[in-house]
């Protein structure tokens, strides 16, 4: 992705753009490099090459050569523009943690009431950065597109399945024809065929994407389907395909990665066409399943 010469992006707008378009014809090395860049610009606009390369695993000379290649003389030019951006955005996922670590008197505890406070307090901070993330006329847009579907189908697969299914099961009681492309009996792909471009494909897929998952939503929008997709960054594999990409980022976690935040960002997508197929704004209701 050589471009020395060039005129580098002069803000981090651009940048974000030249790196999007650029990622497929990285590097395996560049594109860990821009996935961090991407998904943690606050710590990328405060902590040092050498700390980041720590803790990327990644020689710091890589990310000072990622930097010359998109035309920066040397990283520290390139995270001129991350500290530009951090004057006016939000506090990021580590900020806030500390903050409600700070709140809460957090101590460094190994019990097993330990694990949940941390949990806890990673998850809050995880939610407080969905809220600063999402668009707003994204949320519109994907919620008009549900309510308008002939058929919403639902495919996610290992960490992204608990997400399709209570999806199913909110599209279900809202009498919403839905359905699942379950990976079982190897057939998702085939049932995928029936998609038309009237319906709509909700996909949600996390690293490391499922390969049945991101052929699906590839041959859904050839097919002229429209493609509603919850990942984890802009540089999913999702993203190209997608009428419409929630990223929400995924942090360090000890044991495993968190899904309370594209959970809630999928119940919340579900209240919203509630609300529509209700005609009620103020209180719309899921209905729930009360006896067998």
């Amino acid at each position: 992705m050589e471009s020395k010469g060039n005129t580098p992006p002069a803000d981090y707008e651009e940048l974000i753009r030249l790196i999007h378009d650029r990622f497929e014809q990285m590097s395996k090395t560049y594109q860990r490099i821009a996935e961090y860049l991407t998904q943690r610009p606050n710590d990328v606009a405060v902590k040092s090459v050498n700390a980041i390369a720590a803790q990327c695993d990644i020689h710091a000379s890589s990310f000072v050569r990622f930097a010359q290649a998109l035309g920066y003389s040397g990283f520290k030019d390139l995270q001129t523009l991350f500290q530009a951006r951090l004057s006016t955005a939000a506090p990021g996922f580590e900020a806030r943690k500390k903050a409600l670590e700070g709140e809460l008197s957090l101590r460094e505890d190994h019990s097993e009431l330990g694990f949940l406070r941390d949990l806890v307090v990673r998850d809050v901070a995880s939610l407080q950065d969905l809220l600063d993330k999402i668009d707003a006329a994204d949320m519109a847009r994907a919620a008009d597109l549900i309510e308008g579907a002939g058929t919403v189908y639902l495919i996610g697969q290992l960490r992204a399945e608990p997400v399709v299914n209570l999806l199913r099961y909110i599209l279900t009681m809202l009498g919403r024809p839905c359905v699942l492309l379950d990976a079982s009996g190897g057939l998702a792909t085939h049932m995928a065929r029936n998609m038309k471009p009237g319906d709509v494909l909700i996909a949600v897929s996390f690293r490391f994407y499922a390969n049945e998952v991101v052929n699906i939503v590839e041959e859904g929008a050839r097919a002229g389907v429209p493609i509603i997709a919850i990942s984890d960054s802009t540089l999913s594999p999702l993203m190209k395909p997608s009428a419409i990409l929630f990223a929400v980022p995924e942090h360090d976690y000890t044991f495993s990665r968190s899904l309370a935040a594209p959970m809630c960002l999928a119940q919340a997508l579900m209240v919203a066409v509630a609300a529509r197929v209700q005609h009620d704004a103020e209180s719309p209701r899921i209905p729930i399943v009360t006896s067998q």
